[in-house]
């Protein structure tokens, strides 16, 4: 299924990547199956987060993570997701994000992991907001 999945994504088109400064600093990626939003908001205790919103509910899992693939190929995970949104919507908040960023930055496809769901996405066109995001505001390490 994960291996189905993944070459219909990536047989499909890609999709832009975009970035705001208005409100707040945002890279934003719609695609069929999933929606991302990274966005950093200086007012908040916790300034990054990164939202996650697909048509179906993401499983409840003690852990999420994030699979880069490509020349920085990387894992990362925490157990600090939160779900709304009749469970569509997935969302971690942090002080830093900057392995986040690499990632998106860095890669080709990325995967994004909650349980025994893998659902993959596109990176073609994600460095350019990835920089106006970073320039948007002071990014901190990971």
């Amino acid at each position: 299924m994960r291996t189905l999945l993944a070459l219909a994504l990536l047989a499909s088109p890609a999709q832009a990547w975009d970035f705001t400064d208005t409100p707040v600093c945002t890279i934003l990626n719609d695609t069929p199956i999933l929606q991302i939003r990274v966005t950093y908001d200086p007012s908040q205790p916790e300034p990054y987060a990164i939202t996650l919103t697909r048509p179906d509910p993401w499983p409840q899992t003690d852990t999420f993570g994030l699979s880069f693939t490509g020349p920085a190929a990387m894992t990362i995970g925490t157990g600090r997701h939160q779900l709304s949104n009749g469970d569509r919507t997935l969302t971690v908040t942090d002080t830093g994000f900057g392995n986040v960023l690499d990632g998106l930055a860095y890669n080709g496809t990325a995967a994004a992991l909650a349980g025994d769901l893998a659902v993959p996405f596109d990176l073609t066109g994600a460095r350019p907001a990835v920089e106006a995001f970073k320039a948007c505001g002071v990014v901190p390490s990971a």
